[in-house]
């Protein structure tokens, strides 16, 4: 296997604090109001290396959230809830709600590109990925209702529903009177997201019940008379 130069891994070092540097400076003061040259400053660099890296400020947005969307692609091919059902259902949620600012953010930052129809090479690139992790889930879905575990409606209603969930956490998350009713914050998140995993569950049926019951209990009136 050949071995990146120093060069190479000079390069692809500084690139990630760059990343890093922008990511933490959009978080705290806002997209709107940080610049390129804020940026070069942080990472101690001049504002011409920032473009042998990155060709406009649209750039550095979509690979921040290429680099989240990857990063939940990984999630999903990992050995640890790839072959556990409910495991990658609650990692899909944990993912989404561990760091509610930075979701918050690329949603922004998503609808700044489309809006402005920047970079679209790179758009393309998340849509795939996306697309990918959807894949992903649809199958989870298809798999479950298959076993009976999830109501059987198409695969979208149930990962839009995921979709909702999340979002309105993030909004709650956000929201200066919502916020300081929720004390505690990360117990109500774990709890949203045990509502998740089980969200969309088939429901059993009243008359499915009440047979079981009668079954169970037409059992027990064999043993009794055995």
């Amino acid at each position: 296997m050949h071995k990146e130069s120093r060069k190479v891994r000079e390069f692809r070092r500084r690139e990630q604090e760059i990343l890093d540097t922008a990511l933490g400076l959009f978080l705290e003061q806002g997209e709107d109001a940080v610049t390129v040259e804020m940026i070069a400053d942080a990472v101690g660099i001049g504002k011409g290396t920032i473009y042998k890296h990155f060709k406009s400020k649209a750039e550095i947005y979509l690979r921040l959230m290429l680099d989240y969307e990857r990063e939940l692609n990984e999630l999903f091919q990992s050995e640890s809830v790839s072959s556990d059902k409910e495991s990658l259902s609650r990692a899909y949620f944990a993912f989404r709600m561990r760091d509610p600012q930075r979701y918050h953010l690329f949603d922004r930052l998503e609808e700044k590109v489309l809006k402005g129809q920047q970079v679209p090479e790179m758009v393309e690139q998340l849509h795939t990925i996306r697309a990918s992790n959807f894949e992903r889930l649809t199958r989870l879905i298809e798999g479950r209702i298959a076993e009976g575990k999830l109501e059987d409606v198409p695969p979208y209603f149930h990962y839009c529903a995921a979709w909702a969930l999340v979002h309105g956490a993030v909004a709650l998350y956000h929201s200066p009177f919502w916020s300081n009713v929720l004390e505690d914050q990360d117990g109500f998140f774990q709890f949203l997201m045990d509502i998740g995993v089980r969200m969309g569950n088939k429901r059993v049926k009243r008359e499915d019940v009440t047979a079981q019951i009668s079954a169970e209990t037409e059992v027990a009136a064999e043993l009794d008379t055995e």
